[in-house]
């Protein structure tokens, strides 16, 4: 878990960004609880700023997650093993790791069967009351460390958090080459969706959002066609006829709805084919009221997701082999400073041109 903080370096106070208040950010020191035999320590290097950091910071809470005290940010990361324990055989120090940053109990019947990632007792980095990653160093277990290849940096090793997320959705949605994918929202999870269901196989796929600047770099990045929608309700039925047309005869197999607001997920509903399948990746809403009668009758398949499963391995290797390329999505990159952490959370709140906002916690990009 974010298991915490104080640096094993003789002269040197580990430091994190601490959520304090609400919109307050702080670096402060962080002290590291022992290392087990089975944990590494891992100096940061990288770590993305993700919607839910954001959300806890504007608001404090996020579902049925609240902040009560104050708790380190961050869970899109990775780094570079300074220490391993004394059981750990698999990692050595100066190996560089991507950390996936959920720990199920493994003793519950869900962790038995596999599906660990909805684990009751999870310990998520940055979720409360669970403290994150943006910090000089964590200690974590070693085996949700995953080495990275020569090829590809350590931005790229943080960027398998949220691409674990579309590759937990396409596994769950069974994409492969004869489904046609539609995607809604063109944000962060929205385009390392359209990059995972391209590398799945998804023969077509059309993105869908309110902004033109994200709809051009889906389009740079490969989608099939994209449409521009408004954020109103009555223009559901225009804007589903719409995508169809752009989809094409053979119509939409499975619907990603990347952003979970009542306007997406009743656009989703309605634009899937008969027998197809939404498959609810955001959580923007808790509640929604959306045309599920007319779904079902259609026999269009509902299915949730929450964040992912055993899916490290696979994102580093499309990563490594070129299927997937999530470079040109870190658009903006700030240092570790106080004014410079401020500063990204302000750009990462903002959108805009802002895709996917990185800490670098080191000199170089690699």
């Amino acid at each position: 878990m974010g298991k915490g903080g104080k640096s094993h370096q003789e002269g040197e106070e580990n430091m994190a960004a601490w959520l304090v208040d609400l919109n307050t950010l702080k670096i402060q020191p962080f002290k590291l609880p022992p290392l087990g035999p089975h944990d590494v320590r891992v100096r940061m290097k990288a770590v993305g700023i993700c919607g839910s950091d954001v959300h806890f910071l504007k608001t404090l809470r996020l579902a049925d997650f609240v902040v009560k005290e104050p708790m380190v940010i961050g869970h899109e990361c990775a780094g570079i093993i300074e220490e391993i324990g004394s059981e750990v055989k698999n990692l050595v120090p100066g190996d560089r790791v991507a950390l996936e940053p959920g720990i199920g109990c493994w003793r519950c019947d869900i962790c038995k069967e596999g599906r660990y990632n909805i684990c009751p007792d999870m310990k998520f980095f940055a979720t409360p009351p669970i403290h994150g990653s943006l910090a000089r160093q964590v200690v974590h277990p070693a085996d949700l460390c995953f080495k990275l290849p020569d090829n590809l940096s350590l931005e790229e090793g943080a960027m398998c958090e949220p691409l674990s997320v579309a590759v937990h959705a396409c596994r769950r949605a069974n994409i492969g080459p004869e489904t046609n994918v539609l995607v809604m929202g063109a944000g962060p999870i929205g385009l390392v969706t359209l990059l995972a269901a391209r590398a799945f196989g998804a023969p077509r796929i059309v993105i869908v959002d309110v902004d033109d600047y994200r709809l051009s770099v889906a389009n740079n990045l490969g989608a099939d066609g994209v449409v521009k929608v408004s954020t109103n309700m009555q223009d559901i039925p225009e804007e589903v006829e719409r995508i169809c047309e752009v989809m094409g005869a053979v119509g939409v197999h499975v619907t990603f709805d990347c952003a979970g607001f009542n306007k997406t997920m009743s656009t989703a509903l309605s634009a899937t084919r008969a027998g197809g399948k939404v498959c609810l990746v955001g959580l923007g809403h808790n509640e929604m009221t959306v045309p599920l009668t007319p779904a079902a009758a259609r026999e269009v398949d509902i299915i949730g997701i929450f964040r992912y499963k055993n899916t490290w391995p696979l994102c580093i290797e499309l990563l490594r082999s070129g299927k997937i390329d999530v470079k040109p999505l870190i658009t903006h990159r700030f240092g570790f400073s106080q004014k410079e952490v401020e500063e990204a959370f302000e750009t990462s709140a903002r959108g805009g041109d802002a895709i996917k906002v990185m800490f670098n916690l080191r000199l170089s990009t690699r």
